[in-house]
């Protein structure tokens, strides 16, 4: 063909012809070639086809190699594409065609070949690769969150046609995997659902497509709640599509239900016996109210009730044992009131019960029930327990009351009424009555007092003998302490040392009068001790051995001239560290005397946990032994078990001469009382000192005069 029609050819089918020598240096390259090429032909000639050819990606690189070996070869070669530096710096991918071209003689000449400008076509076919790569990604990734969520799903088209699932929505409704196929209606999956029973029984296929449409309506997010058969909550949630269709997940809410109604029931219930708390108590108590209000006859009474003797129990054998005896005290008030009946637990040791009597009669034999019932021994690992309880009680019923009615008063009347009972001797209950309100507002202006008493310095000790039978000689002196109150004058220790220990006042008033009897006593004679009264809650605070310290150490009183008297029932409670501090105290030469013995439960078992220096026989004894032989005799038995034991003994309340009498007789080795000397002011008792206090026989003149 002639080279012109070569050329012409070459503009239909091919953008340029070309023909390179053996050495693949370029012998001629058409018309055509510059204008794709971007040079100029003649500038081309002698340089070799792969110097214009770039290997910048894979597929350019695999064209030049397979170029290379078709040249060595010489074979011809189709279609390679390669990547052409522009002179414009901008890539091009060129696509050639060749053959080698050889004489009539056979002689390798060369090679003639076409080529084309592809770039636009590759350039597409790359992005086709790049887009369906990033498909292909989002696919993946789309499937891997599908089937990784932690809820159900499913799509749903305008038609509402299923378009996809995953494998939670399966796992939630326990479906098999052959069930569900894409086109399937929705109301082609409910029915399925409920063929295979997995909705509550009720449930239908109409209900549950309406749920589903209705949840739709409102434009945004919607959930409804499906209960399944076998107990489980879902929570479904539709989602609207923008032109059409919508998204429904599924998530398991049932075990946030159970958290949630846990924490609900948590905040109304006692953790430790399951019973309401207070703040379950206040609103039964309301709802109680309202209806008392609405009813004819019959009363609301609110109980209020506090354990006794629990604290020893707790701290003697341990909180385990603490917390179950309240678990078994909880179950009996269940199993002893009637179904109406609510028990709850205030807190601590205290509980409380709405009841609905007929009267006043009714609510106390139920108290008196209750107290028996929790009053019964309990055997808890091996450990018996014994406590009791105290019940306050509430009524309200009357029409004049009705109107200003409300649970918490009758709470407040309740635990007045409990204070009395407690104050009563404990095991006891009492019904409010009005006077008992007084009484606290009473109480609350004495503590108020009592408070800037101790602020003011308004108390003063007084002092009373301690005298020796064997010669009528004084050897120490007790001080009782008095407050001095600028109205009602001298108080009464018995109205407000109880009061003291109550609010805790106790332990400042006792470590003052601590400090003040021993700089008195350091003023007396050597051989004159003192004896201080000590409350339990004085001993079991933490500083009290650092106090009695203190105390001998600013007054520089020597610690055996210092008598600490306690009753029973410092080692009734926290047993264990009360001994250790009296032993402690002991081992610094403070004496240590039983106050009120013979009252108690267990006074001797005592004795033989602690070696007392004296015990004080108590004046309930004394008062009535001149005439009841039994009384000497417990004296006397008292006095005799002091002395196997070494141990002093001192009978307190000594106020006639047949009852010194009889107490000399029974062979005791100390006295105290009025016949003597009623407790007299710190100013006074060195003159009492001082007269030796030896009365002669047949002498009227006592220290009482």
């Amino acid at each position: 063909m002639p080279l012109n029609d070569l050329e012409e050819f070459a503009r239909i089918a091919f953008d340029w012809l070309w023909e390179t020598d053996a050495e693949d240096r370029y012998l001629y390259l058409s018309v055509g070639a510059e204008r794709v090429l971007g040079r100029a032909p003649e500038s081309m000639i002698g340089l070799t086809q792969a110097a214009f050819a770039s290997e910048e990606d894979a597929e350019a690189s695999a064209a030049l190699t397979a170029y290379r070996e078709a040249l060595a070869t010489r074979t011809g070669f189709r279609e390679l594409t390669f990547v052409y530096r522009h002179p414009d710096g901008a890539p091009r991918w060129f696509e050639i065609s060749g053959r080698p071209h050889v004489s009539p003689e056979g002689t390798f000449l060369g090679y003639r070949g076409v080529g084309s400008d592809v770039s636009e076509r590759y350039l597409t076919r790359r992005a086709l690769i790049e887009a369906h790569a990033q498909l292909s990604e989002q696919n993946r990734r789309f499937d891997a969150a599908l089937e990784n969520m932690s809820q159900g799903l499913c799509m749903f088209d305008a038609d509402h046609r299923l378009l996809v699932w995953n494998r939670r929505y399966l796992d939630i409704f326990a479906l098999p995997e052959t069930v569900l196929r894409i086109g399937m209606s929705q109301r082609a999956v409910i029915e399925t659902l409920v063929a295979l029973k997995r909705y509550k029984p009720g449930a239908t296929v109409d209900s549950v497509c309406e749920g589903t449409r209705t949840s739709l309506l409102g434009g945004g997010p919607k959930s409804v709640l499906r209960e399944l058969a076998d107990g489980r909550v879902i929570a479904v949630t539709h989602r609207p599509m923008a032109g059409g269709g919508w998204v429904a997940t599924f998530e398991d809410i049932t075990e946030r239900r159970r958290n949630e109604a846990r924490i609900i029931h948590m905040a109304r219930h006692d953790g430790l016996t399951d019973l309401p708390n207070r703040t379950a108590l206040r609103e039964i108590g309301s709802e109680w109210i309202e209806a008392l209000r609405a009813s004819e006859g019959g009363r609301l009474a609110v109980l209020c009730l506090d354990l006794d003797r629990f604290k020893p129990v707790n701290d003697s054998f341990g909180h385990a044992v603490g917390d179950a005896l309240l678990r078994a005290v909880s179950e009996r008030l269940r199993a002893h009131l009637r179904g109406r009946d609510v028990v709850a637990r205030l807190g601590g040791d205290e509980f409380a019960v709405l009841s609905r009597v007929e009267d006043a009669a009714g609510a106390m034999a139920l108290a008196e029930r209750l107290i028996d019932v929790v009053g019964a021994p309990y055997l808890l690992d091996g450990i018996t327990a014994e406590i009791g309880m105290s019940v306050g009680i509430a009524l309200a019923a009357s029409e004049e009351e009705r109107g200003g009615l409300d649970i918490e008063r009758l709470l407040k009347e309740a635990d007045l009424a409990l204070y009395e009972a407690k104050a009563g001797g404990r095991g006891t209950c009492r019904v409010f009555e009005p006077q008992m309100d007084e009484a606290v507002r009473e109480r609350l202006h004495l503590e108020r007092e009592l408070r800037e008493a101790l602020q003011a310095g308004r108390f003063e000790l007084h002092y009373q003998p301690l005298v020796d039978l064997s010669d009528n000689r004084i050897t120490g002196m007790e001080a009782l302490v008095r407050w001095r109150h600028p109205e009602r004058g001298l108080v009464s220790p018995a109205l407000f040392v109880p009061l003291a220990e109550e609010t805790g006042l106790i332990v400042p008033l006792g470590e003052w009068v601590l400090r003040q009897a021993c700089r008195d006593a350091a003023g007396w004679p050597d051989g004159i001790s003192v004896a201080v009264n000590v409350s339990p809650i004085q001993l079991r605070h933490r500083g009290f051995v650092q106090s009695v310290l203190a105390a001998l150490a600013t007054s520089g009183l020597v610690a055996t001239r210092l008598e600490l008297e306690i009753t029973e029932s410092v080692l009734l409670d926290d047993t264990e560290t009360n001994l250790e501090t009296l032993h402690t105290l002991r081992k610094l030469g403070v004496r240590i005397s039983m106050d009120d013995f013979g009252t108690g439960y267990s006074s001797i078992s005592y004795l033989r946990r602690f070696p007392f220096d004296k015990i004080k026989i108590d004046r309930s004894f004394v008062r009535d032994c001149a005439a009841q032989s039994e009384a000497g005799a417990i004296i006397r038995a008292i006095v005799s078990l002091g002395a196997s034991l070494g141990i002093t003994t001192l009978v307190e309340g000594v106020e006639t001469e047949p009852q010194l009498a009889t107490v000399r007789a029974e062979g005791a080795q100390e006295v105290q009382g009025y016949l003597f000397s009623p407790p007299r002011p710190a100013a006074e008792i060195a003159a009492l000192l001082e007269a030796g206090m030896r009365p002669a026989e047949g002498d009227d003149r006592t220290l009482a005069a």
